[in-house]
């Protein structure tokens, strides 16, 4: 088996179990424009296409960053199991309070378990952790840009979920940025 089919299918299962798991979440209490869904959507489709498609192989996108090497390419997996599992993690302490939206669930409550205990924002982490992991297993620029661009978006998203957050929670919500980092954790 290929180390990109080997990639596919940890990704593929990755998203079965997150759909699967999406329909546990607790009915939306606010609502986000369906303009900025949509440009997510389009932004996570490309970083996939660019991630783990053939048709991104080609001109620059399509070289090497790094010779070929069968340790890196190990560790790349390791980071990329590493990065799925933490996303997992931090879904489970989520429960019925997850959106792939920017919205507060009805009873919105802050969760500060788990992975949240040190990063505020656990998910995206574990998303990027596991993109570098498959941009070391692939070794093309593709993966490169490929972690750009999603890092971008998510940075974008994750601070609008902090004014959000903000807003409801207040003084809990300032409390828990002193003791959460964004994307890297605080200890």
């Amino acid at each position: 088996m290929s180390w990109q089919t080997i990639l596919i299918w940890l990704w593929v299962a990755f998203g079965v179990y997150w759909l699967a798991s999406a329909l546990r979440a607790k009915k939306s209490a606010t609502h986000e424009a369906d303009a900025l869904r949509v440009f997510r959507l389009l932004v996570l489709a490309l970083t996939f296409t660019l991630l783990l498609s053939n048709a991104a192989h080609t001109g620059w996108l399509g070289r090497r960053f790094m010779p070929e090497n069968e340790p890196v390419r190990w560790a790349g997996l390791g980071v990329t199991v590493t990065g799925l599992a933490l996303c997992i993690w931090a879904r489970l302490h989520l429960g019925a309070y997850w959106s792939d939206k920017v919205v507060l669930k009805v009873d919105h409550r802050l969760i500060r378990t788990g992975p949240y205990a040190r990063l505020r924002h656990p998910i995206y982490s574990g998303v990027l952790l596991a993109i570098a992991g498959t941009a070391l297993v692939v070794g093309e620029w593709r993966c490169i840009v490929a972690l750009v661009l999603l890092g971008v978006n998510y940075i974008v998203k994750a601070t609008r979920e902090e004014r959000m957050l903000s807003s409801q929670f207040a003084e809990e919500y300032t409390s828990y940025r002193r003791q959460a980092g964004f994307l890297v954790p605080r200890f």
